[in-house]
């Protein structure tokens, strides 16, 4: 047969010819192959299955396991044709290693205990999770949300204003531009896509900023639409949360009481939408980002732009008869730090309790009280939402929540960036169900009080070494022109290495000049002394001489999964949507 070539027109007048080479298994996997072979041409299930043990680390695989994969194979490469030998050749061996549906670098089950205490668990969470673009003139809409749920986020938020005619609840960014959506709509679309991803509890915060009847309301549509998925207390406050293996498919709502809102200082107009207020609250938003990284906020628990769990100004709820039944089916409760951070983080509670911060407030809380805020998140839950500047739905880095226990670091879902591909990994743990079961240390009590400081820098825990062999795909996935309309592309990889500082990393790899398959062979050590909370973000570049290095695909995978041998690393774009083809060969190992 002969080769392949693509052609690349140089200035108008005359083509270039690059012979695509077929792409072929490393030395390792060579080597692997004829070793488990005993240098024979054919690999049968016995010798799969001892190669999946020693090499892979797969203790747990039988002897059934290892037909499966070799049927699997010969299903798709010879298809459907029976071979009567019933093993791999070398091609049929490379091409399973490049399978990451077989040979995957993260485990695909959920594998944690899920009977702990919810506030154990770090948990999938969005914010304003109705917006379709922008925070501040963008539609709001249920699409979103159903995406976010079909990802297997788990914490949905909402901010409830009353409609023009104040008879009727909307959905939107208050005192924005932002078009509403009903709540009805958003409601339906929960109860209808919660649990296509993820049996485990999903989480609805909502930001109140409804009068009692419309709080009744509330209530009613909730009751009618959810049902018996509706978990909520048949005491006033849990002393304890429950279990997310206890509330599978279960939905639970989580904001203030009717009566903290008596006790809110800042008094609002419940309009939701304005010219004045859209101007007066723009400005706040360009003033606190110049100044913000400058002024104190030790002693507020809420931003000056955002009451995330809302307010109101009317004065006699507590006299109205909606406000009991609403309070009733808030199984989360949030609250204040009305007397002080500080205060807040230390005050011995025989209730649990939310509360939110926003992305400033926790730097600060971290430099200033970063042990408080660990012993608090051992039996509360603490929410972490993006700063009111963020107006084009950007994202902050999450690690610095997830150092201190935070379990709702709340992410703009419809945005994309380092970030949020950071929240993506995280939440590749544990069968992608939306909950990760957080370290233990993060929960321990020593036998002096102690807790876990982030603060203190640990020894080595271990090393992960990671080789990248080859990457492959990309030709199938864009056309010969896309990276470079004169010859083909010339791609790295770079590695990232995201945890506490004392491990944070990178690497990257040679630029490999005008391949579409490079084969790099090249290996990196990370020592790590946290490796619980560390993740290996992956991006691969291709090089641009005279302008900004083209995007080839991203992952970020969370080291505590990480399944060791030689795995498949199939690569996403800018937004997260896996591509079609495009993969990495990788080996992980711990030293």
């Amino acid at each position: 047969m002969g080769s392949s070539y693509n052609y690349y027109r140089m200035f108008g007048c005359f083509n270039r010819k690059f012979k695509i080479r077929e792409t072929e298994p490393p030395p390792d996997v060579r080597d692997a192959f004829f070793r488990y072979t005993g240098k024979g041409i054919q690999m049968n299930a016995d010798q799969l299955l001892r190669y999946l043990v020693e090499v892979q680390g797969e203790e747990g695989c039988t002897i059934k396991d290892a037909e499966q994969i070799i049927q699997h194979v010969a299903s798709r490469r010879h298809h459907l044709i029976r071979r009567l030998n019933h093993s791999l050749e070398l091609d049929d061996f490379f091409f399973y290693l490049f399978q990451d549906d077989l040979n995957g670098a993260i485990k695909s089950q959920v594998h944690h205990d899920m009977t702990a205490p919810l506030q154990h668990y770090f948990i999938y969470t969005g914010h304003n999770s109705y917006l379709t673009g922008n925070q501040l003139s963008s539609d709001c809409s249920e699409i979103p949300i159903v995406k976010a749920l079909e990802r297997g986020v788990r914490g949905i938020e909402l901010d409830l204003w009353p409609s023009s005619g104040k008879d009727n609840i909307h959905v939107l960014h208050g005192r924005t531009l932002t078009t509403p959506v009903p709540l009805l709509k958003c409601l339906k679309a929960i109860r209808d896509h919660a649990f296509v991803k993820s049996p485990y509890p999903v989480i609805i915060t909502l930001e109140d900023h409804l009068t009692p009847d419309l709080q009744a309301k509330v209530a009613e549509m909730v009751i009618q639409i959810f049902g018996e998925m509706l978990y909520y207390p048949q005491s006033e406050c849990l002393e304890e949360f429950p279990s997310p293996e206890g509330l599978k498919n279960r939905i639970i709502l989580s904001t203030k009481p009717p009566k903290e809102y008596l006790e809110s200082k800042n008094q609002r107009d419940t309009s939701p939408v304005g010219k004045d207020s859209f101007r007066e609250d723009l400005l706040k938003k360009e003033k606190s980002e110049i100044g913000a990284e400058d002024h104190d906020t030790d002693e507020r628990s809420d931003s000056d732009q955002d009451d995330e769990d809302g307010d109101t100004s009317n004065d006699q709820q507590s006299s109205q008869p909606g406000a009991p039944k609403y309070k009733s089916l808030i199984a989360v409760h949030a609250g204040k730090a009305k007397h002080g951070l500080k205060r807040a983080l230390r005050e011995e509670n025989n209730k649990v309790s939310r509360l939110s911060l926003s992305e400033q407030e926790v730097v600060r809380a971290a430099e200033n009280y970063g042990t408080d805020l660990v012993r608090f998140t051992q039996k509360n839950i603490l929410r972490v939402y993006p700063k009111g500047t963020r107006v084009t739905s950007s994202n902050f880095k999450p690690m610095t929540g997830w150092m201190h226990g935070a379990q709702m670091v709340a992410f703009n879902m419809q945005g994309y960036g380092k970030s949020l591909w950071m929240m993506h990994g995280m939440f590749r743990s544990n069968g992608s169900c939306g909950y990760v079961k957080k370290p233990q240390f993060l929960m321990d009590i020593g036998p002096h009080n102690e807790v876990f400081d982030p603060k203190v820098k640990l020894p080595v825990k271990k090393t992960l070494q990671v080789r990248v062999y080859m990457g492959d795909g990309w030709r199938l996935d864009f056309s010969h022109t896309h990276f470079d309309a004169y010859s083909p592309p010339d791609f790295y990889t770079k590695l990232y290495l995201v945890g506490v500082p004392a491990d944070t990393r990178k690497k990257k790899t040679r630029i490999l000049e005008d391949d579409w398959c490079p084969v790099w062979d090249e290996e990196f050590n990370f020592p790590l002394t946290v490796p619980e909370l560390a993740l290996l973000r992956i991006e691969v570049r291709e090089y641009d001489m005279s302008e900004k290095d083209d995007f080839g695909g991203q992952t970020c995978l969370p080291v505590s999964e990480l399944r060791t041998g030689i795995r498949s690393v199939p690569l996403y774009d800018k937004k997260g949507h896996k591509m079609k083809s495009v993969r990495l060969l990788m080996r992980f190992q711990f030293l």
